[in-house]
């Protein structure tokens, strides 16, 4: 990264054909289509960001409010370089649960405790983040080579599968609904072009949500959206903040979740890396701060750490719309969305089973994307370390298999992800470096490491 460098790229507007052109980093979107585009990131990230603070005992509507406000300031701390929407991290569910003693009824009565340990865990992120831009990635390279990031983000999707396939499994109208989501998904990527192309999963959940309003409401098929929560729902209204608590062992546990983050966002940024055909580690340290500062911010007034989503990655890899000003639209819907309960309830009406058919295409998408970070590396899978470094790990993220450190629940991600480096050290002792070569050179190349190269 040069010395003269700005901390903004020249942001410049795009001129290209939408139906055959990538929209760069810093390419801009007219103002109309930017903000269709926000909302479609806002809709893939709703439902787990919605999810994780309702499994932790959270205010949804008040981390939906501080996410948005999280991706606005990533934006603006990582320079508007680094594509990508903040939402509630995962990785959090296991250690704030052993640390609360949470029950998973109502909001959490020790929420003060998560929240002093999440700021623990969000400084010593954006600690490791400062040492990144200092020092460089090539450290996080040699523990993280390609085998080691394809097998993380193969495993972030796998490892959510079944979370999403569960949520479409109460009876078999919901499955049969979930069908005919990703079947509207999929004929919008696959026969439409431009614009409507580019909001498949937008339109896609649209067309679905009519579908489902027209056999449950009006002839009388499953379960009836229920519009009443929207009707009592005022227009506009604070979410209630909450202080955090420090102590001692509550931080102690927590705190380590901070590795886990690395982890999975290095595969994050790796993949956009990738697909955007540009090599964007010079500013991973700064993404990493970024995200530790706003994981602090959020935790300080009641909100739940935070983490670069896959949903948003698996809806770039897509489109092809890469611009980083997309998502300054989708924190302010997300804003929105925290102000306003009516705004709240009309997405709350979304059925669990639309939701879980959109789930479904963008896990896979994901899981995809570690496979093709793969391809594009060219590993040799004829070598005995390559084949179990991927084989352990992808069973143990599948599989959910999980160790403990002391009272510290590694959790399903985090033992693979521990699994694969420990892996990769001990069996590419002699030539530890050589997967990490190609790729630092390949950003440059690589048309779409997230996805198979087709245009949708």
């Amino acid at each position: 990264m040069s010395t003269k460098e700005t901390w903004f790229p020249k942001f410049k507007p795009f001129q290209g054909n939408l139906d055959t052109t990538a929209v760069q980093v810093d390419e801009y979107l007219p103002p109309g289509k930017s903000m269709v585009l926000g909302l479609q990131h806002a809709f893939a990230m709703f439902g787990a960001t919605v999810l994780a603070p309702l499994l932790m005992g959270f205010d949804p509507n008040l981390t939906m409010f501080i996410t948005g406000i999280g991706t606005i300031l990533f934006f603006l701390m990582t320079g508007g370089r680094m594509p990508s929407y903040l939402g509630s991290s995962f990785a959090f569910i296991g250690a704030v649960i052993a640390v609360t003693g949470y029950t998973g009824v109502g909001l959490n009565p020790n929420l003060g405790l998560a929240l002093g340990g999440t700021i623990a865990c969000g400084i010593l992120y954006a600690l490791i983040g400062l040492i990144v831009m200092k020092t460089g990635t090539a450290w996080i390279e040699k523990l993280m080579p390609p085998i080691v990031t394809g097998a993380i983000v193969m495993i972030i999707g796998l490892h959510l599968a079944p979370v999403a396939i569960k949520s479409v499994s109460a009876n078999q109208f919901d499955s049969w609904m979930a069908l005919i989501t990703i079947i509207c998904i999929s004929v919008i990527a696959v026969f439409t072009k431009g614009m409507i192309r580019r909001l498949l999963l937008l339109i896609g959940l649209v067309a679905s949500y009519f579908i489902y309003f027209l056999l449950t409401n009006v002839l009388g098929f499953g379960t009836a959206i229920d519009f009443t929560k929207v009707s009592e729902a005022a227009w506009f209204g604070l979410p209630t903040f909450h202080a955090p608590v420090f102590e001692f062992n509550a931080m102690l546990l927590i705190a380590p979740v901070a590795i886990i983050l690395v982890a999975e966002n290095l595969g994050h940024f790796k993949a956009v890396s990738a697909m955007t055909g540009r090599n964007l580690s010079p500013y991973m340290g700064r993404g990493f701060f970024a995200d530790g500062v706003c994981t602090t911010l959020s935790a300080s007034v009641g909100g739940t750490g935070m983490t670069t989503y896959a949903e948003n990655i698996g809806v770039m890899a897509v489109t092809k719309i890469y611009a980083t000003t997309i998502f300054l639209f989708a924190g302010v819907f997300a804003i929105l969305l925290g102000l306003s309960p009516k705004f709240g309830a009309v997405i709350s009406t979304i059925p669990v089973a639309l939701l879980g058919g959109a789930s479904i295409v963008v896990f896979g998408l994901i899981t995809v994307a570690g496979a093709k970070i793969w391809v594009d590396n060219r590993l040799d899978f004829t070598k005995n370390s390559t084949l179990l470094i991927a084989a352990v790990t992808l069973i143990m993220g599948t599989g959910n298999y999980s160790l403990q450190i002391g009272n510290f629940d590694l959790g399903g991600i985090g033992t693979a992800t521990l699994a694969a480096i420990l892996l990769n050290l001990f069996l590419n002792r002699e030539d530890k470096n050589a997967q990490t070569v190609e790729l630092e050179n390949k950003p440059h190349s690589a048309e779409a490491t997230a996805l198979p190269n087709t245009q949708i």
